[in-house]
């Protein structure tokens, strides 16, 4: 059982009576670009990703830009310059990521307030330059590549390297969560609950270390969901030992239900190789185990990914279909690092996730 605590955010929106004014970077010319616009919203609020890609030649500073129908407004920021006037959005580079390679992608985010309805902007520019296309609220391109792999100098939201710190965002929790013995160090930093990272120091020995994580809590019974879906986008190390994982706790952490989406170095699951099963959207190998206060299911990729989405509702209904729980109750949805190594400092970074459930 991984204990679960705190995570870091940023943010970089100046507000001033509710609209934020800051200067934009000089931009190059673009040729042409794509975007996916994805959401997760709540009553009265929402968080949104515009990840946009370059499909011309190469930039030295880029602004995007896009109407609101529906009286939306930004209220934080990150990973780009936030500005509004009426429905008119505006997002130019910051310093680090001012650099948009062909074939490229930055994802800038914000948080946003919504009354009625929040509908998707038609039509966003790169540069001036309209894009082809968007996708639509939910529906995230996985094939994107994603922003910085290090931790974005300055202006982020929060940050902490204590073990057990903790920070609350959009309905989100954030945890460091170092709970393995043997540790090194671990600072979390964090824009929000979508958009988040860690770097870790941990030695080459045997052992999880740590489980930095963001967590929704889902506090529903099976059989009252119609849906539960996830997705994610996450920028990772070729060396170390680790998992990226959802890990999902059921009925006061009576089941623990992981999903690993990539896994690096000597690491491994809990238990005994079940079955393999295609669902959720994914090819798993599947394991059952007992860690001695939990029973834990453990669904391996069938190969590595770094983004996409998957159906949480289809994978505890097929556990249930075989008899191995009944109408439990969902709690907590966490996707995260199961670092059990990264000596001399490893960056793990969440460019975007988000849980949605009806």
């Amino acid at each position: 059982m991984r204990p679960r605590t705190g995570m870091a955010l940023a943010a970089v929106l100046t507000l001033a009576t509710g609209l934020a004014v800051v200067a934009a970077a000089q931009a190059s010319a673009a040729t042409g670009c794509r975007v996916a616009y994805t959401v997760n919203q709540w009553p009265g609020g929402f968080t949104a990703n515009a990840a946009v890609t370059n499909l011309g030649d190469p930039l030295n500073g880029w602004r995007l830009e896009w109407n609101f129908a529906n009286g939306q407004t930004v209220t934080q920021g990150w990973n780009g310059v936030f500005s509004q006037s009426g429905a008119h959005v505006t997002v130019s580079n910051q310093t680090y990521n001012a650099s948009l390679a062909t074939n490229a992608t930055v994802t800038p985010g914000f948080n946003g307030t919504w009354n009625g309805t929040n509908s998707t902007p038609t039509s966003f520019t790169l540069n001036g330059v309209t894009c082809t296309g968007a996708t639509t609220p939910g529906s995230p391109n996985p094939t994107t590549a994603a922003p910085p792999t290090t931790r974005p100098p300055g202006g982020v939201a929060w940050t902490s390297s204590e073990q057990w710190g903790t920070w609350t965002n959009g309905g989100y929790t954030l945890y460091n969560n170092i709970w393995g013995s043997g540790a090194g160090t671990q600072t979390i930093w964090a824009n929000s609950f979508s958009n988040w990272g860690v770097t870790a120091n941990h030695p080459n020995t045997g052992g999880v270390k740590s489980y930095p994580n963001a967590t929704r809590n889902v506090n529903r019974t099976l059989s009252s969901l119609r849906t539960l879906t996830s997705s994610f986008n996450v920028t990772v190390p070729n060396s170390g030992a680790y998992a990226t994982a959802y890990d999902i706790w059921d009925n006061n952490h009576a089941y623990e239900i992981m999903l690993w989406l990539n896994k690096v170095g000597p690491v491994g699951p809990l238990g005994s190789l079940q079955t393999t099963a295609t669902v959720g959207g994914h090819t798993w190998q599947v394991y059952s185990g007992s860690n001695g206060a939990n029973q834990v299911f453990s669904f391996i990729r069938s190969g590595n990914t770094n983004a996409g989405s998957v159906d949480v509702l289809a994978v505890m209904n097929w556990i249930r279909s075989r008899g191995w729980f009944g109408d439990i109750t969902v709690g907590d949805v966490q996707l995260g690092y199961e670092i059990t190594s990264s000596a001399g400092g490893l960056d793990f970074t969440t460019n975007s996730y988000s849980v949605s459930f009806s």
